[in-house]
């Protein structure tokens, strides 16, 4: 059989959404500011949207990160899996 040549799911480089859900904990966007930018140096406040859960719990922060490789998301997204305050990273 033939394998097709498959087609890259991302074409980098490119600008990347990436939603991060974590304690509400107050400096929560501080933390994942400062473990993006170890990535992507020009990545600042202004590339969050954030939004609280209703009950107050949890906080949702969506990134939108400018990537130049998968090696450079796949680091990004250990890096925010990794910290104490965070759930989930999408």
């Amino acid at each position: 059989m033939d394998d097709p040549i498959k087609e890259p799911l991302i074409n980098f480089p490119c600008h990347f959404s990436i939603k991060v859900i974590g304690n509400a904990v107050e400096d929560f966007s501080e933390i994942v500011l400062k473990s993006i930018t170890k990535y992507d140096a020009r990545f600042d406040n202004s590339c969050i949207e954030m939004k609280g859960s209703s009950a107050g719990k949890y906080i949702s922060l969506t990134c939108k990160v400018f990537v130049l490789s998968q090696k450079q998301l796949d680091k990004i997204y250990i890096e925010l899996s990794g910290l104490k305050e965070t759930k989930f990273v999408l």
